[in-house]
Order: C-alpha cells, then structure tokens, then sequence
C-alpha cells in the first residue's frame, strides 16, 4: 500500500515562462464579467460610504483621532471576523452567502438612512455603524476573492485580480465623487440612500451566476474544525506568511496617507469637500493606469522588486503629501501614490493566491484580508495619534520613513521559500492517485494514528531528515493534528513516521486535500526509501 502523503505547498509557472495575458482579457468571459460589475457596484457603494462617513465626521469634531477611527471602524471588523468569515465561505455555497453579505450592507445603509435623517447622529454612533458596515464587508470579502479562480483560468488570473483591482479604483473615483456631489446638493442623507439601493442591486445581480455547488462527499466541515485547520495551513506555508508580514508591513505605513487624507485636504490652500473628492479620485485613477501596465511590469521585474519600488514610490508619495501646499502638489503625488498602491497589492494578492489549494483558499485569502486590515485598522489609530501628539506633517514622515525601511528588513529576511527553494503546485491531485484508507469507519471513535515505516541509508539521514521536515509542515497543512518522526535505535536505517488525525472523518479529508505538491513530495520521500516493498503503513483508532 503507498505511503499517506498529505501535504500542501504552492507553486506558480516560473514567471518567464507565463504567457503574456492582456490586463483586460478576463473580461470576455460572461461569467466572470458579470461577477466583476457586482464587484465594482459593491465597492462604489463602500467608497461612498466611508467618504460620507469620513467627511461627517470631520463636521462632528476636529480631532485627529477621531476622523482617523473611522477608517479604524471600518476596517477592524475584517481583521476580527475574517478567519470564521472565510471558513464559512468554504462550507456553504459561496453564491448564497455572497447575497447575504449584499443585504446586510444594505440593512446597515438604512439604519445611516434613518439616523442621518432624524438628526440623531454623533461621534460615537457614526463609529458603531462604520463598524456594523465593516461587519458586511468582513463577511463579503473572502468569498468573492474565493471565486475569483473559479471564474478564470490560472494563466489569467494575474489580469483577473488586476480588473479587480481596477473596479476597486474606479470605484475610488465614482464613489467619492457621487457621494461628494450628493453632500454637496442634498445632504449626506442621500449617499446612504443611494447606497442601500446599489447594494440591494448588486446582490440581485449575483442571483443570476449559476453555479453549481458541490457539497463534500465526506460532509460539511465544522466551523471550529475549519478554522483549525485553515490556520494550521497558513502557519506552515512560508509562502503565505512571507506575503502576510509584507502585506501587513504596507498596509500598516501606507494607510497614514487615506486615514488622514481629510484633514490634509482641510489644509491645503482653498481645501473643502470638493479636495478631498478630488484627491481620492486621483489615487484611483493613478491605480487604473498601473493596472494597464501591471502585465509588462510582471515580465519585466520579480516580484520582490515589484514590491520594492512599489513601496518606494508609496513612501514617496506620502513625504510630498506632508508638505504639499496645494493641490496643484497634491493630486499627482496622489496619483503616483495609487500607481504605487495597486503594484503592490496586487503583486501581493497574486502570490497568496498561486500559494493556495482551493479547498482553503476562503480561509487563506481571509487571513490575507486581516493582515491588510488589522494593519490598515492599527495603522490609522497610530498615525492619527502621531498627528495629535505632534503634527501631520510629523505623522506622514515617520510613516514614509519606516514603511520602507520595514519592507526592506522583511524582503531580505523573510523568505517565501518552502524548503526546497521552489514554489510547488496547489492543482488538485489526479483521482485515484493513492489507495487511500477504507471509506467505511471502524467500529470506534477516537483519534486515528497512522505509522509509516521507512528503510533509510544511515549515510543519507540527514537528508532524508530535511525532506521530512517538508514533510511535516504538509501533514500539519493538511489538517493533521499531530505528527512525529522516531528513528530506531536497534536498527539505525528504520526510521517510524507518525501522523495524529483528530477523527476517521478527518483522516479521510487529508486525501481529498492532496495537491500536484503532494505527489511531488512524495517522490521525493520514497526515493530514499530501501525496502522492496513500499513503506509498511499502520492505521490505529486511539481506545478512550
């Protein structure tokens, strides 16, 4: 019987090998065209609302700190709920639960309705209801960002994640704008309005995708269990926690910039409403352009260094905002600033993607989503309070300054690499490509403890030893709840793997979760084994 392999890793085409897919290609496919237009009417809808929510609070008081919680508000609720967020995104039917997320965005915009209107809105309410539109958002954004590979081929999804990236940017235009001219000319009132209906829209559109959902043959995950698991994934993957510490690096230093981009437009020369529309609308389109650009970027520099001068020109374009005087200065430091932030993140979201399987991909992809808005959320509570205690120009600087030095630090000692020093490949495994334990559980329930006995040339122990590491983080990856390698002392070549699974259940979903990786991997492993036979595997039930 073959050896139990269950381990994941991720893998990308070696980058110079890609062909070269045009920025806006994706889009000619209906399915993923018509998900897209409710992708950039959700994302109108939350830049309408976290301007009218920033600008109100600007009338409601003059300190920093409280006009830099709003974005606090809005983005800690992803940093709190993303992990059961993204686990519920990949046990329930991803396109019921995307509709729910829409009407819960929508119920929140009524309720803004109904304060703003009845005059009853304060500092600290408007702080509850950004939070309670955070919450939606928390919940939406895992299990769009799940799809998005379902809808494309992996050759496209580079270009796809940049159209998401452009709806989310044009969206930074025509949100801000629309909300700024329904402030301007009928109150804040009506931005909410307009919001709950986009909102209503958008999900009415997501009932015409009709997928097909597949539920596991071996049941529905538990909440708990998944949320385990999808953790236990990303702590073994170098790759996803290489992206998570740099994502989290940008994000932490480069929200300095929007969180205290209202005062900033105060304080320019002749500065209002109009300003802060106007330099909103610069970001986003300085972030469209780039995405045109993003595929000769790709092919032209590593990803690394995409990330590296992304960083700089971020860094830079924050400096200029700190001492900029008018908007003359601003809008194309702004607009640099937007070119600067799509590379990045898009560079970012790309490489957490390819280093996902689809089975946890929700679960990773909302852990991604937390490093951005944990950081995002902590950053503008930082960089609001530098500002009160000193000054926006103080603020912006210290930001400018240690986001590149960070992203520096954690470029040359964070390393994406797993093991072997190559990036493996999360397709699923072929069917059939192990027999597997029997489908029927025994008759007792416990823990089930597998061994796996190897015959190893003592000259070739050591490595052997650094495969099994590899080996470990796999088994770990894939859900297992314990693992261990014991080598004989009477016989220095038998070396015993032992592998811990909570339940029979969750032995069994170890091989559903096999990836090309894991095949690969197991290659490897066998490799070195001597017997004439393949490794002697042992299944236990734990007696309780």
């Amino acid at each position: 019987m073959p050896p139990i392999s269950l381990q994941e890793t991720p893998v990308a085409p070696a980058r110079a090998q890609a062909p070269r897919i045009g920025a806006l290609e994706p889009l000619q496919m209906p399915v993923f065209r018509l998900l897209w237009s409710t992708w950039l009417i959700a994302n109108v809808c939350m830049w309408m609302n976290d301007v009218a929510a920033a600008w109100m609070m600007s009338s409601l008081t003059t300190t920093p700190l409280w006009v830099a919680l709003v974005q606090s508000a809005s983005t800690l609720p992803v940093f709190l709920l993303g992990l059961p967020s993204g686990a519920l995104a990949d046990i329930l039917d991803r396109r019921r639960w995307l509709v729910a997320t829409q009407l819960w965005l929508a119920g929140v915009a009524i309720v803004l309705c109904a304060t703003v209107a009845l005059d009853l809105m304060s500092a600290p309410l408007l702080l509850a209801l950004t939070f309670a539109n955070g919450i939606g958002l928390a919940l939406r954004w895992p299990v769009f960002s799940a799809i998005v590979p379902e809808l494309v081929p992996r050759t496209h999804l580079p270009a796809a994640l940049g159209l998401n990236g452009i709806a989310m940017n044009a969206s930074r235009i025509i949100g801000p704008l629309a909300a700024g001219a329904l402030i301007a000319s009928a109150g804040s009132v009506w931005v909410f309005v307009l919001n709950a209906v986009l909102s209503v829209a958008s999900g009415f559109i997501v009932l015409r995708w009709r997928r097909q959902h597949t539920p596991s043959p071996l049941g529905r995950e538990r909440l708990i269990g998944a949320m385990r698991v999808g953790m236990q994934f990303v702590r073994q993957s170098h790759r996803m926690r290489a992206v998570l510490a740099r994502v989290a690096i940008f994000f932490l230093h480069s929200t300095a910039l929007l969180a205290l981009l209202p005062l900033l437009a105060r304080g320019l020369r002749g500065g209002g409403a109009g300003t802060f529309t106007l330099l909103l609308a610069a970001m986003g389109t300085g972030a469209i352009v780039a995405v045109l650009f993003l595929p000769r970027l790709r092919q032209d520099l590593e990803r690394d260094q995409l990330v590296l001068r992304g960083t700089l020109l971020q860094s830079a374009a924050t400096a200029v905002m700190a001492f900029a005087p008018t908007a003359w200065v601003a809008v194309p430091a702004m607009f640099f600033g937007g070119m600067a932030w799509i590379a990045v993140a898009n560079s970012l979201s790309v490489s957490a993607q390819l280093a996902l399987p689809d089975w946890v991909r929700a679960r990773g992809m909302s852990m991604y989503q937390m490093a951005i808005m944990g950081a995002s959320a902590f950053g503008a509570a930082l960089w609001g309070q530098v500002a009160t205690v000193g000054s926006l120009r103080a603020s912006l600087g210290v930001a400018a300054i240690s986001g590149t030095v960070a992203m520096l630090v954690a470029l040359r000692f964070v390393n994406e690499a797993d093991g072997h020093g190559e990036e493996d490949d999360m397709s699923p495994a072929q069917p059939g490509w192990a027999a597997g334990p029997p489908a029927e559980a025994p008759g007792e329930a416990g823990r089930v403890v597998v061994t796996v006995e190897y015959l190893i040339d003592p000259a070739r122990a050591v490595a052997f030893h650094q495969v099994m590491q590899e080996t470990r983080r796999a088994r770990l990856g894939q859900g297992a709840i314990a693992w261990h390698l014991m080598h004989d002392i009477a016989q220095p070549e038998r070396f015993v793997e032992q592998i811990v699974d909570e339940s029979w259940t969750e032995h069994r979903r170890r091989f559903h979760r096999a990836t090309a990786a894991d095949l690969a991997l197991r290659e490897r492993r066998l490799a070195f084994h001597q017997g004439e036979t393949t490794p002697l595997i042992t299944r236990y039930v734990e007696r309780r």
